[in-house]
């Protein structure tokens, strides 16, 4: 039930869901944690990660969103200053996690320890396929949570995440709207992705899953996949992102862990040494 509505001192655009803020002040019925049943997700292995956020005051209505759902590990990707009145003004009861937020210089470093990640994104083209919904892509991290990391990605206010920054994410999330308006202020997308967070962790009874290999690992893997098949001349030397993104949308599928990972690391440096003397592409 909302009682009080009034327009916020600040607007947002949309990246990723953007609309003019609007504070409601809710009566909720407040309930018991599911987090704490059996063996449920983990809430501290669960992150939202904000890139590049632009708005104080968003940043402070994100940690009150992830408050009432339950979550508590926020990563900030060069964030606005967060000392910043809005933040805590907006943050209301959850400074807490305001506070304790934790600082990373790019997405790359903030998802290192996650192999479970999901970038949020507006927009679909060639780099941005397989599309989930919220309640779907939380499904497939319950599936895998287990003592797995998991994060979900969302991108600046403006201009949302780059193709490069969304290729670092295992899978990709939307949030399906009406009409040709799918802006979304940033803490509202939040907010929807914890509750199902929430739901999920209130019914779903999974058994431990494979320790999936985390995000430094899979890097690493790409790097040296990426430097051997542009010495064998299968990548386009002027393009090479363009096979590489696709490679990566099939190996993320496939959910490699650290053995899987040493596997195709070992092959690339079997194809490294047996080219040593390679003469170039064929039929060039």
């Amino acid at each position: 039930m909302v009682n009080q509505l009034f327009p916020s001192p600040f607007t947002v655009s949309a990246g990723f869901i953007f609309l003019p803020v609007m504070r409601a002040v809710c009566v909720c019925k407040k309930t018991r944690s599911p987090y704490s049943h059996g063996k449920k997700m983990n809430p501290e292995k669960i992150s939202i990660i904000l890139v590049e956020p632009q708005s104080p005051g968003n940043v402070g209505m994100v940690c009150r969103a992830m408050k009432n759902m339950g979550l508590s590990t926020l990563r900030l990707v060069n964030p606005c200053p967060l000392d910043h009145p809005e933040a805590l003004k907006f943050a209301v009861s959850a400074s807490d996690l305001l506070e304790k937020a934790e600082i990373y210089p790019d997405l790359h470093a903030a998802l290192s320890d996650t192999p479970l990640s999901v970038a949020t994104t507006r927009r679909h083209g060639k780099y941005r396929q397989e599309i989930f919904t919220p309640k779907e892509i939380v499904a497939r991290i319950a599936a895998d949570s287990g003592s797995n990391r998991s994060a979900i990605v969302f991108g600046r206010e403006d201009s949302g995440l780059t193709t490069a920054e969304v290729s670092l994410c295992r899978w990709q999330a939307t949030i399906p709207t009406f009409g040709d308006y799918g802006s979304l202020n940033l803490s509202q997308a939040v907010l929807i992705f914890c509750y199902e967070m929430l739901e999920a962790a209130g019914v779903a009874e999974k058994p431990a899953g494979r320790e999936i290999a985390p995000g430094d690992s899979l890097e690493s893997m790409y790097g040296q996949m990426e430097k051997v098949l542009l010495k064998i001349g299968y990548l386009n030397p002027e393009n090479p992102a363009h096979i590489m993104m696709s490679l990566r949308r099939i190996l993320s599928r496939a959910e490699l862990d650290e053995r899987e990972v040493a596997i195709f690391r070992g092959m690339m440096s079997q194809i490294d040494w047996a080219s040593s003397e390679f003469k170039g592409k064929k039929g060039v």
